[in-house]
């Protein structure tokens, strides 16, 4: 007995010093990444706070560096982000409902899993490629808003699909249970149990898809947004501009004020998107205080 004793203790001070020595090294590769991290947050405040004025915020793109603002691009992104939501939240929460309660478990229903998983990997650029040719050119979209909505709709769907259908997972069958033994319905329990139990995750993976279209830029440029937009959108087909393009557009050039610009923007881009994760943040807090 003693000896398995002993050779028991030895096994838990190793597994102990795994482990200590796992999560040390974890530390320490996220305190570099936060030190990265807020290197480059220094150096963007430090060029960006020059320039982080009204003046910026309500004037269009000029030639002129000094006369240069973010009001179309900053318009660009508001709408473009509201419609992209419109339209990918609905579809992506109803696919996911649909294959968690409604379709058999069958080759077809694993294939379009397997689909969605792989299209989650995607690059980019290929949904950019894919947005020129249905919505641009077959759909006769144009450049417009709607047509950058539907492409961004289509980078972000498999990453709501993927969350949504975790949060329907993780509802107790219970109160599906519950919910049939009191007289309802299918369609009565998804919408007055199943999603109110499951919102809270659903919302997480809209803030994290809403917040990759957000910051894209490829799929934009690939499909032909404009670089250079003197108005903001005021239709559905109107041309536009978004902050990570125009961002683009002022660090390509080879003026050192274009550059500040460019600082101000990200901070702009940056200040809007803990705006909009702030919002779907106490959303989800208080959905979840009610579940």
């Amino acid at each position: 007995m003693k000896p398995n004793r002993l050779l028991l203790q030895g096994h838990l001070k190793k597994l102990r010093r795994e482990d200590y020595a796992y999560r040390t090294i974890s530390v320490l590769i996220i305190s570099l990444l936060l030190l990265v991290l807020g290197t480059l947050i220094i150096d963007v405040l430090r060029d960006g706070l020059v320039r982080f004025n009204w003046t910026f915020l309500s004037s269009f793109p000029s030639r002129k560096p000094e006369q240069a603002g973010i009001l179309a691009a900053l318009g660009g992104s508001i709408y473009l982000i509201m419609l992209t939501a419109s339209i990918s939240t609905p579809i992506g929460v109803g696919a996911a409902l649909y294959l968690e309660e409604y379709s058999s478990k069958n080759r077809f229903t694993k294939l379009i899993e397997l689909n969605i998983a792989n299209l989650a990997g995607v690059p980019s650029i290929i949904y950019g490629l894919l947005g020129l040719e249905i919505f641009a050119r077959m759909m006769r979209f144009d450049r417009s808003l709607l047509a950058g909505a539907c492409t961004m709709s289509l980078l972000i769907l498999p990453i709501i699909i993927i969350a949504s259908r975790e949060a329907i997972q993780s509802v107790p069958s219970s109160i599906r249970e519950a919910s049939y033994a009191l007289g309802a319905n299918k369609m009565e329990t998804i919408i007055h149990h199943i999603i109110p139990c499951a919102l809270p995750g659903i919302l997480t993976g809209n803030i994290l898809a809403i917040s990759r279209a957000m910051g894209e830029t490829a799929p934009l440029i690939a499909m032909g947004a404009l670089t250079y937009v003197a108005f903001v959108p005021d239709g559905l087909f109107s041309p536009f501009t978004v902050l990570p393009i125009q961002i683009f557009n002022w660090i390509s050039r080879p003026q050192a004020s274009f550059h500040v610009n460019a600082a101000t923007g990200i901070l702009v881009l940056l200040l809007l998107l803990l705006t909009i994760n702030s919002v779907a943040i106490w959303i989800r807090a208080r959905y979840q205080v009610k579940k």
